[in-house]
């Protein structure tokens, strides 16, 4: 009774990793039916059977290998924080890391770039849930003038901006400092001690505050609730 549910789990993982290469070395128009069936050595009609078309494999595979990519990150985040590693030099490397994850996987770039699959997507939700851990961090270390919310959709819209440019753009054409001062104008943007920057001291004290609220268990549920209330009412105000 449990072998043909791991063939089919087999069978599925070989389409998967199959279809993934395919897409990583082509592009998407290599990722026929017939294409990925020989690849994975398997016939046709497993693939219809397993993902229903194309786009059910592609959506397969871009969640695959998203998955496996957030992964990672979230260990380097948990790493990053139980070593105690500055919160802003783990957030810069994560931007680089994200970046060129996207410019070295186009393809898969393009499909996640598509708003109607990043909302139905857990790994895109996951992925997104790293890099707020990664806010977090700055923010409880009192150099973040603006909501958590707004730094991580900041460094989220700013991040895909940069690698659609340097995609659409030659290789040979490509600024190498792109990436960085698109960085650096972010954190301008977000935090206090950012270069530049010279507003947001108190405001940056009531998000390291409101950091830390939902943890002060002297307070009551109801009480925790209030306080930050107020605390998003000031953070907005600043």
């Amino acid at each position: 009774m449990t072998e043909a549910p791991s063939r089919r789990a087999d069978t599925r993982a070989r389409i998967i990793d199959a279809a993934a290469r395919l897409l990583q070395e082509d592009g998407p128009a290599a990722v026929t039916t017939r294409g990925v069936a020989e690849a994975a050595g398997v016939q046709a009609p497993a693939i219809y059977r397993l993902f229903g078309d194309k786009d059910g494999l592609l959506e397969a595979v871009a969640e695959h290998v998203m998955a496996t990519h957030v992964f990672a990150k979230a260990a380097i985040v948990r790493a990053a924080s139980e070593d105690e590693v500055d919160p802003l030099d783990d957030l810069r490397a994560g931007w680089q890391t994200q970046i060129e994850f996207g410019v070295a996987n186009p393809a898969l770039f393009r499909l996640f770039s598509d708003p109607d699959r990043v909302l139905r997507s857990p790994a895109a939700r996951s992925g997104r849930r790293v890099l707020e851990s990664r806010v977090h961090r700055v923010a409880e270390s009192g150099r973040l003038r603006v909501s958590e919310r707004r730094a991580v959709d900041l460094i989220q819209a700013a991040g895909i901006g940069t690698i659609q440019t340097l995609l659409a753009t030659p290789p040979e054409d490509r600024d190498p400092a792109l990436a960085e001062t698109m960085f650096e104008a972010v954190l301008r943007q977000i935090l206090v001690d950012a270069p530049g920057g010279t507003a947001g001291g108190s405001t940056a004290t009531a998000v390291a505050f409101r950091a830390i609220a939902p943890g002060l268990t002297a307070l009551t549920e109801g009480e925790r609730r209030l306080l930050t209330e107020w605390l998003d009412r000031v953070i907005a105000g600043g």
